[in-house]
C-alpha cells in the first residue's frame, strides 16, 4: 500500500508541476526522471498535465489580463505579462500557427503553453487551431526535454 501511495504522490507531483506556469513540463520531466520513474510514464503525465489548462487559458487569458490591468495593485504585473506576450507575438504574426507551435516547442524559459495561450488569445487566433498547435508544441517540447534530461542525468556522476 505504501508503494502505491508513493507512486501516486510522484505521479501527482509531476502532473501538477507540469500544469504550473514557468516550470510546465520543462521542470516536471527532469523531476520525474530524477525520481526514477519510467521515461514513457513521465512524458505522458507531464504532457497531459501541461495540455490540460490550455483550453481554459485560451478562453480566459485576454479577459483576465484586461481586468488585472484595471486594478490598482496589479497594473505593473499585467504590464509585464503583456510585454512578454508582445515579445512572443512578433514570431507568431510572421509564421502564424507554425510560429505558435515553435514558440511552445522550444524549451526555453517563458516559451511554453502558457505563453502560447497568451499570444494566441491576444492575437485572436482560431481557438481550435491554437489548441491543436499548442498541444503539438507541448508534445515536441516534452520529447526535447526528455532527451535533454537523459543527457543531463548521464553526465552527472552518481
Amino acid at each position: 500500500m505504501n508503494v502505491l501511495i508513493e507512486n501516486l504522490n510522484q505521479e501527482l507531483s509531476i502532473f501538477i508541476l507540469s500544469m504550473m506556469p514557468i516550470s510546465e513540463l520543462r521542470g516536471a520531466i527532469p523531476l520525474g526522471i530524477g525520481m526514477g520513474m519510467p521515461a514513457w510514464k513521465v512524458y505522458i503525465i507531464a504532457v497531459l498535465g501541461n495540455i490540460l489548462p490550455v483550453p481554459i487559458l485560451l478562453k480566459i487569458f485576454r479577459p483576465a489580463i484586461s481586468y488585472i490591468a484595471r486594478t490598482r495593485y496589479l497594473r505593473k504585473f499585467s504590464g509585464y505579462v503583456v510585454r512578454k506576450i508582445d515579445k512572443g507575438s512578433e514570431k507568431i504574426v510572421k509564421y502564424e500557427l507554425l510560429g505558435l507551435l515553435l514558440l511552445v516547442a522550444i524549451p526555453l524559459p517563458t516559451t511554453g503553453a502558457w505563453t502560447g495561450c497568451g499570444v494566441a488569445s491576444f492575437l485572436k487566433l482560431d481557438y481550435m487551431k491554437s489548441f491543436i498547435y499548442i498541444s503539438l508544441g507541448v508534445m515536441v517540447a516534452g520529447l526535447i526535454v526528455l532527451l535533454l534530461s537523459f543527457v543531463g542525468f548521464s553526465v552527472v556522476p552518481s
